[in-house]
């Protein structure tokens, strides 16, 4: 081999090593914009929903950050009602389900947006939602009907609503294209990598299923392309609870909430928990 050859060779091993460490380097680093994608504000529930018994609601946190939403009341009238918390997905802002609130069988529909999420302050992090969905569920509860309490969790926001019914005792729990793990979704999508040493944000649903005696409705996209149907199944199989399992046909990732079998499934499931 002459001196140019292996100089040559030297040059493609010192790329092929840079791209090596660089590549899981630049992930680690900047994992938090592969996880969260904060949206701006879509709208003002209180404007686009004239008459409707909407009032706009901000927590502060014990880190003094404020997060902002909405409480959706049941009825215009002052009588309690139970409430349903609802978690959204990573690039989800939810005022626009403030429209949604007479889909949701006589309970009130509490809506806050993530941190760094519509007008809420702070940065999104694992540890960082976990703690702020234990306030919201303690206001929930001030507020609710015998403290009557169930969650909903979209997507991302699954593992935060499976997170708060580990820790706290809730009437029901609605999962919306959930994973059995953050971990595990990665592990499928970058096989190559170290994730398990590399993920700092695990949102490790399953760990907690078992433990979880709280009825649990499950809705999957038939052609969901996000979360691959096997992190939905091991989630649900592992649950502690009486759970149901519907797959909205002909619906993806994105597109589940479009169909009127996904809103019955939610309505039917709610008016039971009652």
């Amino acid at each position: 081999m002459t001196g140019i050859s292996k100089a040559k060779l030297l040059d493609w091993l010192k790329l092929a090593g840079c791209v090596a460490l660089g590549f899981p380097l630049l992930i680690y680093l900047f994992q938090e914009r592969l996880i969260f994608f904060p949206q701006p504000l879509t709208q003002d529930p209180l404007k686009a929903n004239t008459g409707a018994a909407i009032e706009a609601v901000e927590l502060t946190t014990a880190d003094q950050m404020h997060l902002r939403g909405w409480l959706v009341r049941a009825s215009a009238t002052p009588a309690p009602a139970p409430v349903l918390i609802y978690f959204g997905g990573n690039a989800e802002e939810v005022s626009p389900l403030a429209s949604t609130g007479e889909r949701y069988a006589g309970w009130s529909l509490l809506l806050v947006n993530f941190r760094g999420y519509g007008g809420s302050e702070g940065k999104p992090g694992e540890a960082a939602l976990f703690a702020d969905a234990l306030q919201i569920y303690d206001y929930a509860a001030s507020l609710a009907q015998g403290g009557r309490v169930a969650v909903m969790g979209r997507s991302l926001g699954s593992g935060v609503a499976v997170y708060l019914a580990a820790q706290r005792p809730v009437a029901g729990v609605i999962l919306v294209s959930p994973y059995d793990s953050v971990q595990s979704v990665a592990e499928g999508v970058y096989p190559f990598l170290p994730i398990r040493q590399m993920l700092k944000h695990r949102f490790d649903s399953l760990s907690r299923a078992a433990g979880i005696m709280a009825p649990l409705l499950c809705l999957v996209a038939s052609d969901d392309g996000v979360i691959p149907r096997p992190h939905s199944e091991r989630l649900y199989a592992a649950w502690g609870g009486i759970k149901q399992w519907r797959e909205i046909a002909s619906t993806q990732h994105n597109s589940i909430g479009e169909a009127p079998d996904y809103w019955q499934a939610i309505g039917a499931f709610l008016h039971a928990l009652r």
